[in-house]
């Protein structure tokens, strides 16, 4: 495979034995200073040659409250240049979240992303979301996730997408926060946890597409992880320093309840045979391996279709979030499956093939 020689090379490039990184327990303020070097970076080096023959509306407020952290993208077809008269059905929705450990990140990084799946026929949502500070943790990002969503149902159509054919998808942390939204949908405890009221049908999400996520937050304990605890703490209200009943617990207590706690944070608690179809891609060079391998085997114990493409580590190019890059063939080839992912599981109702997926493909 071909390595792009003008990317940007991760800061968090995973080198060692059979790709693992050799970094570990980075703490979130590393995280938050590599990303606002990065993140400026990135923002130029994957948008460049913007592709042709869509319409972007940018900066959608999603919320009314003027801030950036609640916005949106929306990127269709441009119908006249697609050949789609006023008349052609309605596109499939695919609403995405940008990862960023949580902490980082911002929509407009995603924009060619997004822009080629929108190219292969559907509506795609761009979203914003706020991140993990002293104020904002993991119920405020789900509500900020919901309240997308119930701007999708309300206004979706206007521009041609379907509100009740939706995928979700999201990278890292956003394919985190894009698989707990749709386990709300139908594990009332889960979203009891976070005080959601789903915005949107069961029904209506079709499927979920997740990039090198972070699916099983058991292995953020696993000796050895690259994110250092207060990954989890911020993402947690009081930081896991108190118990339900607001007492402050010991030092001692804190590892128990931070376990605990992550058990709401970490998707994988909350499969069951309702989950949507999932397409996952992933490589032995993402330190969310583990996680997404157990993701993946959960999925099959419940029988939940499930197609998925997991690179080796030889495969160079394959470093965490590499499909954000569309320079690498390996990015083309998740952009075809996603495409067809979307396409099969978001098809009409009347339109929807009985077969099944393809299933996991290890690509070397």
């Amino acid at each position: 495979m071909t390595k792009d020689p003008a990317a940007s090379k991760s800061p968090f490039a995973t080198t060692g034995v059979g790709g693992r990184s050799l970094l570990r327990r980075v703490p979130v303020w590393v995280w938050r200073t590599l990303m606002a070097v990065v993140g400026p970076k990135e923002l130029v080096h994957l948008n460049e040659d913007p592709l042709t023959g869509l319409v972007h509306h940018d900066d959608i407020d999603f919320v009314g409250d003027g801030i950036p952290a609640h916005r949106l993208d929306v990127i269709h077809p441009d119908r006249h240049d697609a050949g789609l008269s006023p008349s052609t059905a309605t596109l499939p929705v695919y609403v995405y979240f940008h990862g960023g450990g949580w902490t980082s990140g911002d929509k407009a990084s995603l924009t060619k992303y997004c822009a080629s799946q929108a190219l292969a026929g559907m509506v795609v949502v761009n979203v914003n979301y706020r991140m993990a500070s002293r104020r904002h943790n993991m119920t405020h990002m789900l509500h900020d996730a919901n309240a997308a969503l119930a701007w999708v149902r309300a206004n979706v159509a206007s521009f041609g997408g379907d509100p009740d054919r939706i995928v979700l998808g999201g990278d890292s942390a956003g394919g985190q926060i894009a698989s707990l939204l749709a386990a709300t949908e139908s594990q009332p405890k889960l979203a009891s946890h976070f005080d959601i009221v789903p915005a949107v049908g069961a029904d209506s999400i079709r499927g979920l597409v997740l990039h090198c996520s972070a699916l099983d937050f058991s292995e953020h304990f696993r000796r050895g992880f690259i994110l250092s605890h207060n990954f989890t703490r911020m993402l947690i209200p009081g930081r896991g320093r108190y118990d339900a009943d607001g007492l402050e617990l010991s030092r001692a207590q804190r590892a128990g309840a931070l376990r605990r706690a992550a058990r709401f944070l970490s998707p994988i608690e909350w499969l069951d045979e309702s989950f949507p179809a999932v397409f996952i891609s992933t490589s032995e060079r993402d330190f969310f391996y583990g996680a997404n391998l157990n993701f993946m085997a959960r999925l099959r114990r419940h029988d939940v279709p499930l197609d998925s493409l997991v690179y080796a580590a030889s495969n160079s190019n394959t470093e965490h979030t590499w499909q954000q890059n569309y320079r690498y063939p390996e990015s083309q080839e998740v952009y075809r499956r996603l495409q067809a992912f979307v396409h099969r599981v978001a098809a009409p109702r009347t339109a929807l093939l009985q077969s099944p997926l393809p299933g996991t493909l290890l690509a070397a």
